[in-house]
């Protein structure tokens, strides 16, 4: 009876160093790829590498991403969640720490070992969430997903100063972020030794084969991969498009500075909104039309004003879109089991549409040498987006 007791009294405790598991997973999702950006021509130059090449140090963890997340749920369906978690924060501390020495091997060697643990990290956490949490899916989505792109952010700003203002090197810039690793490793390991995390049982065999075989998994997995695809187009090229339509190139950067942070309300509120309704499809059309007046006006902005006014519906589009994505992989499944399947596949698919837009839309341009093209597809992506979303919106599980 005591011993029920004391383990009654303990659940907030360990509810709350869960929560903080959780958000230090969320921290550590995206300031290992977002953090490299501002250094690229930084190690181009030091490293002797290509134009070609140095762009394959983005888009590596990308692919990463989508080889590694169908296959994450398998690993964690073996050793369970919080263990296959904690596996991808330390392959994403040694990707780290093997990307920091300055040769053009172990660039690469650890850039994609840094994609492969982010891809298992992104994938089950998720499914961490339906099944520890199942009703405050909404809220703690959006704790997670607002965690990842305030870090995200900050990564990007903070690249330049550690390796120059600070005098690090581009080196040690790009490894200060394993000291965040190390925490949220630590921290997991009291949490395996700790939580109540009873044997799993394994997946029934056709059930993955099921799941792509379902129209809701489907469109859950397109919504997500299309907001993808936007978001990763945008922070490639968002700087070109505005420098070609006349604005300095250091202001252009800024204005994605500036598109990144002000998403963060959006990626916050939209799970919680979320999770008062009981569909969607509201929400879905909503950031779709704010997708579709951003990027359509920015065919018309001819003032600094009017840049500024349709990057914020862009940014509000794309924080709202990144954190519904994710609440949708917890709130169209069944059980934690196939809310990580669900994941698996939605970021799969997703991640490589991501890889995918950058480099379809810059042929684009090449090819017709102005932005309207380019742009135009943007808008046909927003409402194909809609389309999906109305799909996965749904009240209904896989």
């Amino acid at each position: 009876m005591s011993h029920s007791l004391n383990k009654s009294e303990n659940k907030p405790v360990r509810q709350m160093l869960l929560i903080t598991g959780i958000i230090l997973v969320a921290f550590n999702l995206r300031p290992a790829i977002t953090s490299i950006g501002p250094l690229l021509g930084t190690i181009r130059d030091d490293i002797g590498l290509a134009n070609w090449s140095a762009g394959l140090i983005t888009s590596l963890p990308l692919l990463a991403f989508a080889v590694m997340s169908p296959m994450a749920p398998k690993f964690a369906n073996r050793l369970g969640n919080e263990r296959t978690l904690l596996i991808g924060l330390t392959v994403l501390l040694i990707g780290i720490s093997v990307r920091s020495i300055a040769i053009t091997p172990t660039l690469f060697i650890g850039t994609t070992l840094v994609g492969l643990g982010i891809a298992i990290c992104n994938v089950l956490l998720p499914g961490v969430i339906k099944d520890k949490f199942p009703d405050k899916i909404g809220m703690l989505t959006s704790i997670y997903s607002t965690s990842m792109g305030m870090l995200a952010a900050t990564a990007s700003g903070l690249s330049i100063p550690l390796a120059n203002g600070l005098g690090l090197g581009w080196q040690k810039s790009l490894f200060s972020w394993a000291g965040l690793v190390a925490v949220g490793i630590l921290v997991w390991i009291v949490l395996i030794r700790t939580i109540d995390s009873p044997r799993h049982t394994p997946i029934v065999n056709n059930s993955v084969a099921k799941l792509w075989s379902s129209m809701l998994a489907w469109q859950v997995t397109l919504f997500m991969g299309l907001q993808s695809f936007m978001f990763y187009v945008t922070i490639s090229w968002l700087p070109e498009i505005l420098n070609d339509f006349g604005l300095a190139i250091a202001t252009s950067g800024w204005l994605l500075s500036y598109m990144q942070f002000v998403s963060l309300p959006a990626t916050f509120l939209s799970p919680i909104l979320a999770g008062k309704f009981s569909n969607q499809q509201g929400i879905v059309v909503v950031i779709g039309s704010l997708s579709i007046v951003g990027f359509g006006g920015l065919f018309f902005a001819d003032t600094l004003v009017a840049m500024i006014l349709f990057i914020t519906l862009i940014g509000i589009a794309q924080g709202a879109s990144i954190s519904l994505s994710l609440a949708f992989l917890g709130m169209r499944a069944s059980n934690a089991k196939q809310a990580a399947e669900l994941s698996g596949m939605a970021q799969s698919i997703g991640y490589l549409l991501a890889a995918i837009g950058p480099m379809f839309i810059g042929l684009l341009y090449d090819l017709t040498n102005n932005w309207t093209l380019p742009l135009t597809t943007l808008l046909i992506v927003a409402g194909m987006m809609i389309f999906f979303g109305l799909g996965a919106g749904r009240n209904k599980v896989v």
